[in-house]
């Protein structure tokens, strides 16, 4: 590999560095090493949401599946597109607001307990159990696909390719925390886009004739049907694809942002710029997958591994400091990721654990201290699982997901519009959207839909039946339910 890639990647491991020693702040308060005492601007916010979710995926899976199945494989992305818009539409604004007059809550156990005042602990604690298992695999995951890239592209032993991803991520979360994964979410957000613009624009011109009749040229060499939407997909296979967009409204990292905007009524500006950037992205990555397929084929040389169909463009067609820049930018993808569900699992297992159960009576300089440690202490457990498990982590992402939307999305729904929710619904709730998604799993179900729809609808459904039920026997949670909303309706209004 050139020095000048060596040089583009070593500077974009200096940017990430420099953001975090940056940001340290040796005094930090709990709630400015967790949240940044909700200081984001709108800007910051819609990226930040934006690369923390994407992932390796947007960069490496999806081109790939274009490049194999056609646009067929775009129905993720649409789903993805429209529970993106709509998480930003129904969820943000009144959870941004409820949190802070829920007793400025930080976490989404510690909403869920002041919204519904369950003085036994028992939400909080199946919350935060829920999110520290999840995110461990979860960041588990990323380290394995950093580990991979450094292997695949310098030829560094997985091992270590994994353990220097793990330190870059947690040297920067761990010294400046929110603020500096933020940040980084934004310039790593920054350079995704613009190497997701870049590279098909640049391929589209080294193409002979036109896309779509090459397109449909070598369709008809290879058999495959590049340009419909609907080859090879049944009703309930599309369904499930488009039901990934629910999982937005359980998204502990993703969510986390709207908290901590400074101004709730800039959401409807970070949602604009949030969308644009994801549509944006999410286009240019299919229409990467579509000019591989045709480029790759007219070279004579088509991809044995679909997935580097974007990285392999990239090396193909531009100068080595270059082709460091877009090694960067996948890094970018899965380290974003990586160090926000890092900070939101650590900030689970101290405020939402530690601290409430075990260690009551501590100043905020230990509070955070206790932080650091918990982002080294969940690192190094999520860098073990992904040396046990290798690359079958990987599969527990979509799993993952499909547990978070199911067991959070319905709850904090019902939370933020129904004033006949109550704790007990909210636990039922939970617990019944998270054990669907299991025993779908369980079952071999998810080869005919997607586990997140039936965990989801049928976790709306118990706490619905379980209101029910509430309103007729249990007056005394009810009405307390209905003055808790009364009280954030009033607060929302003077906000």
């Amino acid at each position: 590999m050139s020095f000048y890639t060596y040089l583009a990647i070593a500077l974009y491991f200096a940017i990430l560095i420099y953001i975090g020693k940056r940001n340290f702040k040796k005094e930090a308060s709990v709630d400015e090493y967790l949240l940044d005492n909700r200081r984001l601007g709108p800007f910051m916010t819609a990226l930040s949401a934006g690369a923390s979710d994407m992932s390796g995926w947007m960069l490496l899976g999806l081109p790939g599946a274009i490049y194999l199945s056609g646009i067929s494989e775009a129905w993720i992305a649409i789903g993805l597109s429209i529970g993106a818009w709509a998480n930003y539409k129904f969820l943000a604004k009144r959870l941004r607001i409820y949190t802070e007059v829920s007793k400025n809550s930080s976490t989404i156990p510690d909403f869920l307990e002041n919204r519904f005042r369950d003085r036994t602990k028992i939400l909080r604690l199946i919350s935060a159990t829920i999110i520290v298992f999840f995110f461990t695999l979860y960041v588990s995951s990323g380290i394995i696909a950093g580990g991979k890239t450094f292997e695949s592209f310098f030829g560094l032993n997985f091992a270590y390719g994994a353990i220097f991803t793990l330190l870059v991520v947690v040297f920067y979360t761990f010294f400046g925390g929110f603020k500096a994964v933020c940040q980084t979410d934004v310039f790593q957000g920054l350079l995704m886009l613009c190497i997701l613009i870049l590279i098909p624009l640049v391929a589209y011109f080294q193409i002979d004739g036109s896309i779509f009749s090459e397109i449909n040229r070598y369709d008809n060499e290879l058999k495959t049907n590049h340009l419909s939407l609907f080859e090879g997909q049944t009703f309930f296979g599309t369904l499930g694809l488009l039901a990934w967009g629910l999982g937005y409204f359980g998204q502990p990292h993703i969510i986390v942002r709207f908290m901590a905007i400074r101004d709730a009524n800039e959401l409807k500006e970070a949602r604009r710029i949030g969308i644009l950037w994801m549509v944006l992205g999410l286009m240019c990555a299919c229409f990467s997958g579509l000019i591989g397929f045709v480029y790759f084929n007219q070279q004579g040389s088509p991809l044995n591994d679909p997935e580097t169909v974007f990285l392999k463009l990239g090396d193909t067609l531009f100068h080595p400091f270059i082709i460091g820049v877009i090694i960067s930018a996948v890094l970018a993808a899965i380290m974003s990721t990586i160090s926000s569900q890092l900070l939101v699992s650590a900030s689970s297992a101290t405020k939402d654990f530690l601290f409430e159960f075990f260690k009551k009576d501590l100043s905020e300089k230990e509070k955070t201290m206790f932080s650091r440690i918990f982002v080294i202490v969940i690192a190094m457990v999520s860098t073990l699982v992904a040396f046990i498990l290798d690359d079958t982590v990987l599969k527990v992402v979509g799993y993952a997901w499909a547990g978070f939307g199911a067991s959070f999305g319905p709850v904090l729904l019902f939370s933020l519009y129904s004033s006949k929710t109550t704790a007990m619904s909210a636990i039922v709730g939970m617990i019944v959207g998270g054990l669907t998604v299991i025993l779908w799993i369980v079952f071999g179900l998810s080869s005919y839909i997607y586990e997140l729809l039936p965990g989801f609808l049928l976790s709306s459904l118990a706490i619905w039946l379980v209101n029910l039920v509430n309103s007729m026997h249990d007056k005394q949670s009810l009405a307390r339910s209905r003055r808790v909303l009364k009280e954030f309706e009033y607060m929302k209004k003077r906000i």
